[in-house]
């Protein structure tokens, strides 16, 4: 089964996976690597359905509460945007001070992690899931955070980077803000997890007995806070069990049909810009003669490549949009843009140093009520957006969620 079987860039393939969600079963079991988890964050992170049309979908056959833990969890990713509509480039920084000071952390991830060879199964089978799927569990992706940062003292940053270029649902503000709260520069106190907590919440073969992790967390918290790297960099030789570290791209793969970006193409016409984030249906109120055209701008992907997975994802659902696709940088595409009519598109803090100079955009939508002061913790930021509603379906009625 390939990556695109599992998860089929297709808003219909979206819509499958609400209509499969148990709210029930989804609060009893989020936590268990098998349990009933979702799996829209891909459809999510690009845009194929949004949060109101998610949480319209499970109310349309689940009767729920503001405060179930489905809508709470749909909250942390609003909430990571929030963070990051206030804090801006801030959020690629620690927030606050962590354990140690930031030269006890490696600037380097060691190589038998990159090749799920530490010889602790909980994270090796992690890595190995995530080169197999570009998709990992969030318990699964706090457990690596925490050995990394904790146990192997590297940069949250470093490491940060690393997972976000491998991940098909990689989105900055809710993955360097995760590692944050697992590295103790964004919440209280760091996280820690053992080998007990992996085997109450893992099948067998991710069960790490005699390792590193099985140890109490009181000495896992001592650990925590020696500056000592645990490290097998300097004589690391891998095994059999190695696994390579397959390859990141800036740029999409020629077999997915873009093209350089053209003036004449688009000379006197309106354009509708359909950018990676915002792959959902075309608006209904679009002309009859809008060009629509997908963009891929480079800046951002020599920054922050991907794997070839999420490239054809994304690349697969955005031909079903835009018969017209361009790859370039934000001048060649402002460039080619300006002798247009008018050009629209929608909002995205991903491409927030360039959209702007592109097209006009319209916000992108929201669940939650937008507040206009910084919170930063979650509890608080729950508070004040979830004040006053009961049901999740009056959450829905005060933003006037689209019909199901």
């Amino acid at each position: 089964m390939t990556i695109l079987d599992r998860f089929p860039p297709t808003r219909q393939a979206a819509l499958e996976r609400v209509s499969a969600v148990r709210p029930g079963d989804y609060e009893r079991s989020r936590n268990a690597i098998d349990g009933a988890v979702t799996g829209l964050s891909p459809y999510i992170t690009h845009g194929l359905i949004n949060l109101p049309e998610v949480l319209a979908g499970v109310t349309a056959k689940h009767l729920l509460d503001v405060q179930h833990k489905f809508v709470f969890e749909l909250g942390w990713r609003e909430y990571f945007r929030h963070v990051w509509a206030f804090r801006g480039e801030e959020i690629f920084e620690s927030l606050r001070e962590g354990l140690l000071p930031q030269t006890s952390y490696s600037a380097q991830l060691p190589d038998d992690i990159r090749q799920a060879d530490t010889g602790v199964p909980v994270i090796d089978m992690a890595v190995r899931t995530l080169y197999a799927t570009g998709y990992l569990h969030n318990h699964a992706r706090m457990w690596l955070a925490s050995y990394v940062v904790h146990i192997r003292k590297v940069d949250w940053r470093v490491a940060a980077d690393w997972l976000y270029g491998h991940l098909l649902d990689g989105d900055l503000a809710s993955n360097h803000l995760s590692w944050q709260w697992v590295a103790g520069t964004g919440s209280s106190k760091p996280y820690l997890f053992n080998a007990d907590n992996v085997v109450r919440y893992a099948p067998a073969d991710w069960h790490s007995p005699g390792s590193v992790i099985d140890q109490s967390y009181e000495a896992l918290d001592r650990l925590a806070r020696q500056p000592t790297r645990k490290s097998r960099t300097d004589h690391y030789a891998p095994t059999q069990e190695a696994h390579a570290e397959p390859s990141l791209f800036a740029e999409l793969p020629f077999d997915l049909g873009w093209t350089l970006p053209d003036a004449a193409a688009v000379a006197g016409r309106e354009v509708w810009l359909v950018h990676p984030w915002n792959l959902g249906n075309l608006p209904t109120y679009l002309s009859a003669n809008t060009l629509v055209v997908g963009i891929f701008v480079t800046d951002f992907h020599r920054a922050w490549p991907w794997s070839e997975r999420r490239w054809r994802f994304v690349g697969s659902r955005m031909a079903e949009l835009a018969a017209l696709r361009w790859q370039g940088d934000a001048a060649a595409l402002g460039a080619a843009l300006q002798g247009a009519a008018q050009v629209r598109s929608v909002d995205e803090p991903h491409l927030a140093p360039w959209l702007s100079s592109l097209a006009v955009c319209e916000a992108a939508v929201e669940l939650f009520p937008r507040v206009t002061r910084r919170y930063d913790s979650f509890s608080q930021w729950w508070t004040r957006t979830s004040r006053g509603f009961a049901k999740a379906s009056d959450l829905l009625a005060a933003h006037q969620a689209p019909a199901w």
